[in-house]
């Protein structure tokens, strides 16, 4: 069984018993309930064997019974309750099985229709005992009985009697009636509504009443939570239009009525069903610790069961002297009949007119004329219902047109939001896409492109929506359009955030441009003025920067705070690109080489620039000490920025914040760096020495002329000998012109490295063949069949052999006639170590 409670207060689903539980109220405690939690479960009625007494408290002609004390305090025993009993009562058409649903839930015994007959059972308002209950339940006379016919007096005034007097009314319903005016007595209920507000409107928010909705023979096609939504939607709106009393325009139906709603399977095709799901009902009003236990404490009308009967005689003599129950005219009712039968054609052939515009709308389109389509739909259908029903009463004409109107109106204006909604994103996307072209040209100013783009984006807007807003509405628009605006200003800083940033990135790119060049010069001529011409070089391009930032600036239209800011931004990432470039300039490679250019310029040039040439007769040593003191002072010198204002000499600073440290930024070389570039600037500047020393010693070294002429005279003879025997001069020119051109070459050294490597190597080999020879490789063990399988292979093996032993040959030749003259080096002995390792791994091949 399902259920949906509706109070103040906020929803929650349950689950219990296989079945979902709708509830907007929290099921209260036992502790919360006090004294009314027990007033369903304790017992002084009669033993479950005796029928429980009934009273008829209210006959067919409006008589009140003056016995209800008796049966209190005598038949039921509720004298000394007090508060500790509850009022039920039940409402709905006639035979539909409000009596036996009563038997059922309570035990009780009232008079049942007889299904052959199909007549009226019920007359009145009968009030009887819940079996083993401190329940009192009231069975009131079924609407729309063909006994009463058209006089709805006493249905209208015993309807309000029970919802003045109960705790709880559950409403009896079938299924086939949700949605139904006059079948789900809508209209009963809206003069229930309207004279309960008259009558005991300032009980608002004290006392409020259970409405539990019970709608029988549900077959489980429609679901519970379509059924209730649809009478909800019925109830909100006859509220709505309502005649309130005066300070009560604006209350609500949930001031003064909580909703509860459940089903029952059909009685007669499913009693197996019917029965069980009774039975779980009834737990609603019997077991107080039921999640969905309806005799809450905000329902009591906190009446003393002992003068419950004066309360209730009081409340059916107010009913009965007012007057605005009378019964409607015969012409009123007519009036009302077809005056909504006409509506509601209309209403049709509105809704398969505008039924087009959903698609588009809902797939993000613009529909062309739409304010003009709607407003023509809803005059076609308001000029129809006025041509057959202004015939009609004038005031249920008019009541009834207002209602079409209203509901016309409130479905168009899902349409009117829907339009609103594309217009909205039609507009940014205009902006968008123009203030993109217009930056594009160049020139443009971007404050005056934007502000342009958003006035026009604003008219389109406001132009689509006086397009499709109706008159006799109150829709608007103003809400969508801030949302608009708002949206537009965004887009328009995040626009402008890139096109500063764009431009940022460009001045960046000339500041750089400015610095590279000028910096590296000036770092590659160190003296005491270095760093006043770098400081200088920063200054004008820092300046001619920021000029250039102010000029563009104004084109974005910024706070006088927010240029300030970017000025000052720009002073430091200048600053910034300049210490990078002066730490690119500063790596070891670089500023070494700086260094060794200014040893180099000092040491191996005169005073006018020219190189030196080094005679045994001068003085290195003076020359080399001071080129070399005057470059090591160089050091400190590349070693940290002097920041000095070339313009005031007065030192420079900026200010330093969390991402950026001025003084940190003037440090290039720590002390480490210091020492290392100095240890190995002596070691370079050594060398120089060193060979300078070199170029005296072999000048002094010459051989004389003299030495010359002298063996040209002694070895005449021999000269001529040579040259006059054919077989000396052929030996000479195939011998001593190699060795001329080697000598000259300065390749002996190889040559004679390549004749020992060619050496070892034939004797290597030598070895290994006396090796072979003295001792023979035994032939190992082998299996028949590794023998056949390796037959086809061992001419193959033996080729490979000989391909390894010459690989292994080619290779050591190589590394001879790479080796140079000075002897084996540590990376020949390591390739004589990879010689000897492939050696032995051919060896080990062999064996195998």
């Amino acid at each position: 069984m399902d259920i949906d409670i509706v109070p103040d207060i906020d929803h929650e689903t349950k689950e219990q018993e296989g079945h979902t539980y709708a509830m907007d109220t929290p099921p209260q405690s036992d502790k919360a309930l006090g004294v009314k939690a027990g007033a369903g479960a304790g017992t002084t009625a009669p033993s479950s064997k005796e029928i429980v007494p009934r009273l008829h408290l209210i006959d067919e002609e409006k008589r009140f019974s003056h016995e209800l004390s008796k049966y209190i305090c005598d038949k039921w025993g509720l004298k000394d309750a007090g508060f500790n009993y509850n009022l039920a009562a039940i409402f709905g058409s006639q035979s539909t099985g409000k009596s036996t649903l009563l038997n059922r839930l309570f035990g009780t015994d009232f008079d049942v229709m007889n299904e052959t007959a199909r007549m009226q059972t019920t007359k009145g308002i009968w009030i009887s005992q819940g079996k083993d209950m401190k329940v009192l339940i009231m069975d009131v006379e079924g609407t729309d009985g063909r006994e009463r016919g058209e006089d709805q007096d006493f249905e209208r005034k015993s309807a309000l009697f029970s919802v003045a007097t109960s705790e709880v009314l559950i409403v009896n319903m079938w299924e086939h009636q949700v949605g139904l005016y006059n079948g789900a007595n809508m209209g009963l209920l809206k003069t229930v509504f309207e004279v309960n507000l008259q009558l005991f409107g300032g009980n608002r928010g004290k006392e409020k009443t259970l409405l539990l909705f019970v709608i029988r023979d549900h077959v489980g096609s429609t679901p519970l939570a379509n059924l209730s939504s649809t009478l909800k939607t019925d109830l909100e709106r006859i509220w709505q239009g309502l005649s309130k009393p005066e300070g009560l325009e604006d209350c609500k139906i949930s001031d003064y009525f909580d909703f509860m709603f459940t089903t029952l399977p059909h009685k007669l095709l499913q009693p197996e069903q019917f029965e069980i799901e009774t039975q779980k009902l009834r737990h609603r009003f019997t077991d107080a610790k039921d999640p969905n236990y309806v005799f809450q404490p905000q329902y009591s009308k906190r009446v003393p069961a002992d003068g419950l009967h004066v309360y209730t005689e009081a409340i059916w003599e107010k009913i009965m002297t007012n007057k605005d129950l009378d019964l409607p005219t015969q012409q009123e009712l007519l009036a009302q009949f077809r005056c909504e039968e006409i509506a509601n054609a209309a209403f049709e052939v509105f809704k398969d007119q505008i039924k087009e515009f959903r698609h588009p709308i809902e797939a993000g389109q613009l529909v062309e004329d739409l304010g003009p389509k709607m407003n023509n739909a809803r005059d076609i259908a308001t000029q129809s219902f006025d041509k057959d029903a202004s015939r009609y009463l004038p005031a249920v004409y008019q009541r009834k047109r207002t209602e079409m109107l209203t509901k016309a109106n409130s479905m168009l204006e899902s349409y009117f939001v829907g339009q609103l909604k594309n217009l909205h994103k039609k507009a940014v996307s205009n902006f968008t896409t123009q203030l993109q072209q217009a930056l594009k040209v160049e020139g443009t100013e971007f404050g005056k492109a934007a502000a342009k783009t958003k006035r026009e984006a604003v008219d389109f807007f406001l132009k689509g929506a006086k397009a499709i807003k109706l008159t006799e509405t109150d829709w608007e628009y103003e809400e969508e359009l801030y949302q608009l605006e708002h949206d537009l200003e965004e887009l328009m800083t995040v626009q402008r955030e890139k096109e500063l940033t764009k431009m940022l990135t460009g001045l960046e790119k000339l500041i750089k441009k400015e610095l590279d060049e000028p910096v590296k010069l000036a770092l590659d001529q160190p003296g005491p003025s270095m760093w006043g011409r770098i400081m200088t070089i920063y200054r004008r391009t820092s300046e001619d920067a920021e000029l250039l930032l102010k000029k563009k600036a104004r084109t974005f239209e910024l706070k006088e705070e927010e240029e300030e800011q970017m000025v000052l931004n720009l002073k430091r990432q200048s600053w910034v690109l300049l210490t990078m470039k002066i730490q690119e300039e500063s790596v070891d490679g670089l500023i070494l080489y700086k260094l060794l250019n200014r040893f180099e310029e000092k040491f191996q040039r005169d005073s006018h620039g020219l190189p030196r040439v080094w005679n045994p007769t001068d003085d290195i040593d003076t020359p080399f000490r001071k080129a070399r003191e005057e470059t090591i002072e160089l050091i400190p010198l590349y070693a940290r920025i002097i920041a000095l204002d070339p313009v005031t000499d007065s030192h420079f600073s900026l200010e330093s914040s969390d991402d950026f440290d001025f003084d940190q930024s003037l440090q290039v070389l720590s002390e480490t760096r210091q020492q290392e570039l100095t240890t190995q600037f002596k070691r370079k500047a050594d060398a120089s020495y060193v060979e300078a020393k070199r170029s005296v010693v072999a000048t002094q070294a010459k051989i004389p002329y003299w030495v010359g002429v002298a063996l040209i005279v002694l070895g005449w003879n021999e000269f001529v000998t040579l040259i006059t025997s054919p077989l000396y001069l052929s030996l000479t020119m195939m011998v001593g012109l190699p060795l001329a051109a080697l000598w000259y070459l300065g390749m002996l050294g190889l040559v004679q490295s390549m004749g020992w490597r060619a050496y070892e190597q034939a004797l290597a080999l030598g070895r290994e063949k006396l090796r072979d020879v003295v001792h023979p490789p035994e032939q190992p063990m082998t299996v028949p069949a590794i023998q056949q399988d390796n037959s086809g292979q061992s001419g193959e093996f033996q080729g490979q052999e000989q391909q390894d032993r010459m690989s292994l040959h080619h290779r050591q030749s190589a590394r001879s006639l790479s080796q140079g003259t000075g002897g084996r080096s540590s990376a020949n002995e390591d390739d004589d170590d990879g010689s000897r390792i492939e050696m032995n791994t051919f060896e080990s091949k062999k064996t195998l």
